[in-house]
Formats: structure tokens, sequence, C-alpha cells
């Protein structure tokens, strides 16, 4: 077992302090960091003074002390500059540049089309153009921090290596270099699985509960895992990567080569081979598979027989023989769940449009809550969720 560091416990509280004041519904003070995160108020103090002297906080005013001086009140620095996320998806590259801190969340998006398996040349080329320009058009936010890019498949992300990708058979491919050679920028490199977990330690669920388990449902499928509110990444950083888990043995042909994986039948591909086996005239079908996948949720609500019996509700298993259907969540035994990837919270939209009635039609919906026991601060500090409203 690893020995954790003076170093790597200042960073943890680093960390549980900056993320308290991201959850907070308006400016805090030291005090109410101290007492979301357990910290003692010396230790606060010191983190505060050097989120304060980097630049990432600001004092946002006063408030009275009942007595002694008055408190500040602190606030994340939206004059910073911008964070720029992107998403190379398995079928399309999407990119948004973000102002932390800024009132109404100063972004703009951009999303530009991908050939579902372009050659890997080309695939480099365009991915790193719709990266560039992207940082070309963020015009409120003049200074670009860094980028975090996310790739699907293996990714060595201390070089910048996607080690693998199945959808386009990239090996060994330096993209951080890459994308360096047209970046000046600082740029990071990671698997959407771990990408999308820790944005919802950030800014979602994860702000709320020690341990989480996120599943991404898109092209490719699989789980990001938060425990004792830390990133877990296996060995070799492929922990959560269960899309090629034997779901149905002689199953459907995987793109991985192999024969009945979790994703031939759960991604978006797999739920829209699954409706053309059960009518391959159905007006469920369309070109794009992410478009099937929301028909498939709206039209299941609306008790349509095709739609439900795609999604197993009306149906035994497929097959001859069924393998150990993979249960993340319930082996992982997580503080809550979320269901993350565009398409499923398209999908979560079009089934309860009520429940995400604030979601824009972009398909940009909260993640979708998987039930499971809520335990927030069971296993370390109460985090910030005393400051939500």
């Amino acid at each position: 077992m690893a020995k954790r560091t003076a170093q790597d416990i200042r960073r943890r509280n680093r960390f549980d302090a900056l993320r308290c004041v991201f959850a907070a519904p308006g400016p805090v003070s030291r005090q109410e960091i101290a007492a979301a995160t357990g910290l003692s108020f010396a230790t606060v103090a010191n983190l505060v003074a050097e989120l304060l002297e980097a630049g990432v906080l600001r004092e946002a005013g006063h408030e009275d002390s009942k007595g002694g001086r008055p408190r500040a009140r602190l606030a994340v620095n939206a004059e910073r500059g911008a964070l720029v996320g992107i998403d190379v998806a398995e079928t399309s590259l999407r990119g948004r540049a973000v102002r932390p801190g800024a009132d109404g969340a100063a972004r703009r998006a951009a999303a530009a089309a991908a050939d579902r398996r372009p050659a890997a040349g080309r695939g480099r080329r365009h991915r790193g153009g719709g990266v560039e320009g992207l940082s070309d058009s963020t015009v409120e936010a003049p200074r670009i921090l860094g980028a975090g890019v996310s790739v699907p498949g293996l990714v060595e992300r201390e070089g910048g290596v996607s080690v693998f990708s199945p959808y386009w058979s990239w090996r060994d491919v330096p993209l951080r270099s890459l994308l360096a050679e047209r970046l000046t920028m600082p740029l990071y490199l990671d698997n959407p699985l771990k990408a999308g977990t820790v944005a919802e330690m950030w800014f979602g669920a994860g702000r709320e509960v020690d341990d989480l388990v996120v599943l991404t449902l898109r092209a490719g499928v699989g789980a990001g895992i938060a425990v004792d509110g830390a990133l877990y990444r296996g060995a070799t950083n492929s922990a959560g990567e269960w899309g090629h888990t034997c779901l149905v043995r002689g199953g459907r042909a995987c793109r991985c080569g192999r024969q009945g994986c979790v994703e031939a039948y759960v991604s978006s591909r797999g739920i829209a081979d699954t409706v053309r086996e059960l009518d391959a005239e159905s007006p469920l079908l369309d070109p794009d598979e992410d478009v099937v996948v929301t028909k498939v949720a709206r039209a299941a609500a609306e008790g349509d027989a095709v739609a439900r019996r795609s999604r197993g509700a009306d149906r035994p298993p497929p097959g001859g023989g069924r393998g150990r259907s993979p249960q993340p969540v319930q082996s992982a035994d997580p503080g809550t769940g979320r269901l993350g990837g565009r398409t499923a919270r398209r999908a979560a939209v079009a089934a309860d449009p009520r429940r995400h009635r604030g979601a824009r039609a972009t398909g940009d919906a909260p993640g979708a809550h998987l039930p499971a026991k809520h335990r927030a601060g069971q296993s370390g500090h109460p985090r910030s969720r005393h400051l939500r409203p």
C-alpha cells in the first residue's frame, strides 16, 4: 500500500477546501469552510492564503462576526482565466471553454462532427484543429489556463499517450505531444470515465459524498469510481472498464473482436442494433445512434412495445446463455451513483422531461441519479453539503 506523504495530505486538504467554495451557493467564510470540511481553522486559513495569493480565490465582501474583525467572504476568482474541456468521443468531438466562478458560467460551446472511424492521421489533425478553434474563439476569457482532453480507450496520462483506442485503431499515439505542436496552453490527457467522475466530484453529485460511481453510456460504456473522496484509477489506469465484460455467452460480435460484451448491447450502437433486430422498419431507427437512444427512451416511457422490448422490459435475456451480468454500482457500494455521458443524459430528459425541465435541448442535462444508499461523509469529512441550498 502506498504511503501518504505530507504533500499528499496537503493536496487533499486543498482539494477539499477549494471544492467547498465551488459547491457553495455564494461566497463563504473561512469558518464555514472549516465546519464543512472538518479541517482545523488554522489549516483552512493557510490554504486560503495560498489560494488567494495564486489568484484562484478572491475576497467578496465581509460579514459581521458578532464581535471582533469582520469575516471575509471568499469566492472563486472568475477573472483569473478560462478552462477548456475537450471530449474526443467515439463518434464526435465536443468542447467547451468555461470561466469558473463567472456569473452564468460564461462559456462558449463548440461541437464538430467527426468520422465514425477516422484514419489515424486524419483523426489527429481533425481533433487538433477542433481544440485550436475553440481556444481561439473564447472572447470572454482571454487567458486560457489549460485544456483537459478526454480520449476513450486506454490512456497513459503522465506521458499524454493514447495507448489503445478500438474505435479508430489507435495504438501508442502521442496525442498530447501532437496537440502541443499547435497549442501553447498546458494540456492534460485522460480517459472520459475518469474525467467525468472528476467533474461530478467538483461540480455534481460527488460534492455530497465520499464514494461515487459514474456509469457512462454512449458509443462506449464504462464506470468511473471515486473512493473516500479520491478518484480510483487501478494499477494501469483502467479501473471501471467493464464495457468488454461478457454479458451474453456467444452473443453479438463486439468491435473489440470478442462476442457478447456489455458494449455490444448497452451502448448506443447496441441499443440501435436491438431495435433493428426487433423491427427493421421501426420509426425509432435513425442514422445517428444517439438519436435512436433518445427516441427509445421517450417511446418506452409512452408504452411503445418495441422500445420497451429493446430495453429488456418485456423480453427474456438474449442469446442461448447469459454470462455474469456486471453490477459496478452494487459491487462498489457507493454513496451515490450517476448516469453520465451526453447520450444517457439526453435519454434521461426524453424519458422524464418533467424531472429535467431545466435541462437545455442540447442534451446538457444533469447526470441522472442511480438508486444507492446515501452515505455522505461516513468515510471522511462531511464535505461541502452543508453549504448547498
